[in-house]
């Protein structure tokens, strides 16, 4: 019998999120609200898909400052992408987190994604 090594290259290659910023930002300052609210997006990318290489796409940034620097959404939905990286000294693979935007978070719940690529 072979072993399977589990590497984080042949995981799940995408997964959506219901991130639930509001109770990660209570007492927080209201001029550190959107950057805490990405560097918990980033911590949970880092956490479920165990890659250390996490880069916000430009869509979730404006997604999350896009009332400000204090009123940050309540809740946002994003879509965790594994992707291999160019070049030789970087890391084998990142992570690209990207925004869904949803009408209702009602039922939504974590999902594995299929890559349209």
């Amino acid at each position: 019998m072979a072993i399977e090594k589990k590497s984080a290259l042949t995981q799940v290659n995408a997964r959506e999120f219901s991130v639930h910023l509001h109770k990660h930002l209570y007492n927080v300052g209201f001029k550190k609200r959107a950057p805490r609210s990405i560097k918990y997006i980033k911590e949970i990318a880092t956490k479920q898909m165990k890659c250390k290489d996490v880069r916000i796409d430009v869509g979730l940034n404006k997604a999350l400052w896009n009332n400000g620097i204090r009123n940050v959404p309540r809740r946002i939905r994003v879509r965790f992408t594994r992707k291999r990286a160019d070049g030789d000294n970087a890391a084998k693979s990142y992570i690209l987190v990207t925004h869904v935007p949803v009408t209702s978070f009602k039922g939504l719940q974590t999902t594995n994604v299929d890559d349209e690529e």
